[in-house]
C-alpha cells in the first residue's frame, strides 16, 4: 500500500482545492445523487474571485447556487440534461442547454468539443490497491475525468463501492477532499398523487407488463410509470436489466428471483447500468454487489450494445404524442423541460433487438384531465424527441397502440383509441389526414 503517502500528500480542504479554478475554466460536476455538494459549495464561494466559468453537467440533486442571477458573470451553466434545479435558469436564458443524446455526451469531451479543465467528483475511499469507485454514478463522469486537466475528488465513506468499469486510481486525482456527508437522495414517494392518478399509473403499468415476456431484458427508469410497471412483474420469470439508470424498485424483484439476468444474451447474470437515482436503500444494495456492473453511458446507451439483448424492452415516457406518432419528451412548447437523455438510444436499441419492444408510455391527459396528451399536432415550439419513424408502441391507461409499419390513417385510429374518451371525438374532427 505504498500509495498511501501519495494520497495523503494530495489531501486539501475544499477551499484550498478550489483555488486552482481560474477565470474561463470549464468545470464538470458529477451528476445525480453523486453530486459532491461540499466541493460545489466551495466553488460557489470562490465565485466572486473569478469570471466566466462554464459549469457543465447532467441532472443533479441539490442546490445550484451558481445559476442564481447574482452569480451572472462568475458562472454560466451549460446543461446537457435539464433538471428541476436549473430549469428556471435555462428558460430565463441565464443558463444554456446543449441538446445531445446521452450515448454521445462523452464524445464531446474526448473530441475536444467540450474540453474539461476541472472535474469535481465524489468517490468511495481508495481500496487496498488505491482505486476509488465512482459509486452511484459512472455515466459520463469517468470519461470526464479521463480528459480533465485537474480532478478534484470528494472522498466519502457513505459512497458505495460499485463494480464494473467505474474506478479511478488515486494517482489520476489531483486533489482529495475528505467529507463524509450523506449522499443526495431522490424520494419518489414524496410526490403525492391522487387516487385517480394512481389508478391511471396502475393501468399503464398493467398494459406495459402485459407486453413483457418471460426472459426479457428491460430498461427501467424512475417515476410513477416505471414504478407501476415493476409492481406488475412479480410473476414474471428470468428477467434481466440493461438500463441507463434504475431506482429502489428493482431491489425486491432481485431478492425474489424475478430479476436474475440468466436469459440475457449479453452480460448474462449481470444488471448493467450507468447510475442510480434513489434512496439509501438502493445505495446499500449497490455496495460491492457482484450482480451489478456500472459502465459509462457511451457503452450502456450505445444502441448497438442494447440491441444485442434479445427481447429488449425499452420503456420511456413522453409529454405528448401527435397523431402521426411524433413524440415530444423534452419540452413544453418552446420551454425546455429536460433533454434527450437516453430515450432514443434505447428506443433504437430495442427496435433492433430480436423480439425487442420499444415503448412510449404516458397518461392520456394533463392538467387534471383538462388537456389531451394525444394531440393533432405537437404544441408550437415543441421538439421531437422520438421520430414517427422510430416509434413502435404507445401506451396510455386506455390501452396500447402498435404503430410500427402502420399508415398515417391507421395510426390516427390507433392513437384515438387510446386517447381519453372525452377527447376522442375532438381528435377525430380536428385531425386532417
Amino acid at each position: 500500500m505504498a500509495w498511501i503517502d501519495r494520497y495523503k500528500a494530495k489531501l486539501r480542504t475544499a477551499d484550498d482545492a478550489m483555488k486552482c479554478m481560474l477565470s474561463g475554466d470549464r468545470v464538470y460536476i458529477h451528476p445525480g445523487c453523486a453530486v459532491p455538494m461540499h466541493l460545489v459549495e466551495a466553488m460557489c464561494k470562490r465565485g466572486p474571485q473569478i469570471k466566466n466559468v462554464e459549469v457543465v453537467h447532467l441532472l443533479t440533486m441539490g442546490e445550484t447556487k451558481y445559476t442564481l442571477p447574482e452569480m451572472a458573470g462568475c458562472f454560466r451553466h451549460n446543461a446537457l440534461f435539464i433538471g428541476a434545479n436549473v430549469r428556471p435558469a435555462v428558460n430565463d436564458r441565464r443558463a444554456d442547454f446543449t441538446p445531445i443524446f446521452l450515448s454521445e455526451v462523452e464524445a464531446l469531451f474526448a473530441r475536444g468539443i467540450l474540453p474539461i479543465d476541472i472535474a469535481l467528483v465524489q468517490v468511495s475511499p481508495p481500496d487496498q490497491y488505491g482505486y476509488c469507485s465512482f459509486g452511484v454514478g459512472v455515466e459520463t463522469t469517468k470519461s470526464a475525468t479521463d480528459v480533465a486537466k485537474i480532478v478534484i475528488a470528494q472522498v466519502n465513506t457513505n459512497m458505495p463501492r460499485t463494480l464494473g468499469d467505474c474506478f479511478i486510481h488515486m494517482d489520476k486525482v489531483t486533489y482529495f477532499v475528505e467529507c463524509n456527508e450523506p449522499l443526495k437522495e431522490l424520494h419518489t414517494a414524496e410526490k403525492t398523487t391522487s387516487p385517480e392518478e394512481e389508478e391511471v399509473y396502475r393501468r399503464i403499468g398493467s398494459h406495459i407488463a402485459g407486453l413483457i415476456e418471460d426472459g426479457s431484458t428491460i430498461q427501467t427508469g424512475i417515476g410513477a410509470i416505471p414504478d407501476a410497471v415493476l409492481r406488475f412483474l412479480g410473476k414474471k420469470k428470468n428477467l434481466g436489466i440493461h438500463t441507463e439508470m434504475f431506482s429502489d424498485g428493482v431491489i425486491s424483484l432481485v431478492e425474489d428471483g424475478v430479476i436474475n439476468n440468466e436469459k440475457k444474451t449479453i452480460h448474462r447474470g449481470k444488471i448493467i447500468g450507468a447510475f442510480v437515482l434513489g434512496t439509501r436503500a438502493v445505495f446499500n444494495f449497490l455496495d460491492n454487489n457482484p450482480i451489478i456492473e456500472f459502465h459509462p453511458s457511451a457503452y450502456v446507451n450505445d444502441p448497438f450494445i442494447i440491441s444485442q439483448n434479445d427481447k429488449m424492452v425499452a420503456i420511456n415516457s413522453a409529454l405528448e404524442v401527435d397523431m402521426t406518432g411524433q413524440v415530444c419528451a423534452d419540452s413544453i412548447g418552446p420551454r425546455f423541460y429536460s433533454g434527450f437523455g437516453g430515450q432514443l438510444d434505447f428506443i433504437r436499441g430495442a427496435s433492433r433487438s430480436k423480439g425487442g419492444k420499444p415503448i412510449i408510455a404516458l397518461p392520456s391527459t394533463a392538467k387534471h384531465g383538462t388537456l389531451s396528451r394525444i394531440v393533432p399536432y405537437l404544441t408550437r415550439g415543441a421538439g421531437v424527441t422520438t421520430t414517427r419513424g422510430d416509434v413502435h408502441f404507445v401506451v396510455t391507461e386506455h390501452g396500447i397502440a402498435d404503430l410500427y409499419g402502420k399508415t398515417i390513417r391507421q395510426r390516427n385510429k390507433a392513437l384515438i383509441d387510446i386517447a381519453h374518451p372525452k377527447f376522442q371525438a375532438e381528435l377525430e374532427r380536428d385531425y386532417v389526414n
